[in-house]
């Protein structure tokens, strides 16, 4: 068997945690980063057997995530979230792929989200394609403020199994990582020399509503891709405005 290394990061998610480390028991190893929580969330990772490391304060999602990878015992890894949990035929899976031997430097894998009391197949959620499974040898995590992914030197396969992903607890928690990502969304755009004016605003959002409810068939999920898919527009209308809002902004005095 290939041996694996499952690493995580959280902070105060005493409420997720145990269900994603339970998830991923059949791994050799779990590696739990912590950034300060004041909840359980280190003592249910410890109870859970993993190995427990804070590292705080929090130096953003991209050194985190290459902390955990980097303390990992193993080189190949399995990366997930607080949120997220190994479907019995993801495990399955890579169960039987560590038993043949890994081929390709990393595998994507389609990622579910359950939202709403049901699960979501449709919209921009579905399917969302993770690069979770990697050989951490050919493989760095990058990004900068927000969206961060796995970038692989190497042959790359994708995975039928799915991983199951509980972005939020309710519409409320919805609604305030809307403005919490679309603030780092535009900020990063900002930075990088982006620009949104009000006809890109009013477009982006319209473009978004008929891809999400339309093209990815969201109509076929009842109220709940309706609701997702005035969700999803609504991140996309939030994030083109306030990097409007930036570049409207008087420049800072030298």
């Amino acid at each position: 068997m290939v041996p694996l290394s499952a690493v995580l990061i959280a902070h105060n998610e005493e409420k997720t945690i145990g269900d994603a480390l339970g998830s991923v028991a059949f791994c050799d190893e779990i590696v739990l980063v912590d950034s300060g929580s004041s909840d359980r969330t280190r003592e249910i990772g410890e109870q859970a057997g993993a190995r427990v490391i804070v590292n705080a304060p929090w130096p953003g999602f991209v050194a985190q995530r290459d902390l955990a990878v980097r303390a990992a015992r193993h080189d190949w890894v399995l990366a997930l979230d607080a949120d997220e949990r190994v479907s019995a035929a993801l495990r399955s899976e890579i169960e039987a792929l560590r038993a043949r031997g890994c081929e390709a430097a990393g595998y994507r894998i389609p990622r579910v989200a359950f939202y709403l009391g049901r699960s979501i197949r449709g919209t921009d959620w579905y399917p969302d394609w993770q690069m979770r499974l990697f050989d951490r040898t050919r493989a760095a995590w990058q990004g900068g403020l927000v969206h961060e992914s796995v970038a692989v030197r190497g042959p790359v396969a994708r995975l039928r199994g799915e991983l199951e992903h509980h972005p939020y607890a309710d519409i409320s928690d919805h609604l305030r990582k809307i403005d919490s990502y679309t603030t780092l969304w535009a900020r990063q755009a900002h930075a990088a020399g982006r620009t949104s004016n009000v006809v890109q605003v009013s477009a982006g959002a319209a473009w978004a509503f008929f891809r999400n409810y339309v093209l990815k068939r969201g109509f076929l999920l009842g109220s709940a891709g309706l609701l997702i898919s005035v969700l999803n527009t609504h991140y996309t209308f939030a994030k083109l405005a306030k990097l409007r809002e930036l570049g409207l902004a008087p420049p800072a005095p030298r």
